[in-house]
């Protein structure tokens, strides 16, 4: 068993553990729904998760992906990238990062920024409330999308 592999199989085990102490039945789908995730790196969409799926379950319906999607990040067990188009994109955070998204392929890749969890928050948000959590999503161009010669 190599490395990714053996960390995937201890978050598959931390995912099951999560969901028998939430009460959360334990499908086949909701297995399939989260392994994929677990071994994607291109922040998927619930269509695009739908169709790498139904090559394993064809009876397996967008609806049941959406919904499982939806109850995942509801307990926490994967996470909704927020984007400027309307159609979410998912992933199962196994570690704190940030996000950078491309405005053209919107293609998003993952990057570490240990200093930003360190930078103070600004005074003026004290009396908003109590944050949980901080996230960095930058936007612009990718490489690939710059290299193209039809750049319109």
């Amino acid at each position: 068993m190599n490395r990714t592999s053996d960390t995937n199989e201890r978050h598959l085990s931390a995912f099951e553990t999560a969901c028998r102490k939430l009460g959360l039945r334990l499908t086949h789908q909701r297995l399939e729904i989260y392994r994929e995730l677990l071994d994607a790196v291109d922040h998927p969409s619930a269509e695009v998760l739908h169709q790498r799926l139904r090559k394993k379950i064809p009876t397996l319906s967008l609806d049941t992906v959406y919904r499982t999607l939806a109850t995942f990040a509801t307990y926490g067990l994967s996470h909704r990238v927020e984007t400027v188009q309307s159609q979410g994109r998912f992933e199962v955070r196994q570690n704190e990062h940030h996000h950078l998204i491309c405005s053209r392929c919107h293609r998003i890749m993952d990057f570490y920024w240990s200093g930003f969890e360190m930078l103070p928050l600004p005074e003026a948000i004290a009396p908003w409330g109590r944050v949980e959590s901080r996230s960095v999503v930058i936007y612009g161009v990718c490489h690939v999308c710059l290299s193209r010669k039809d750049q319109g």
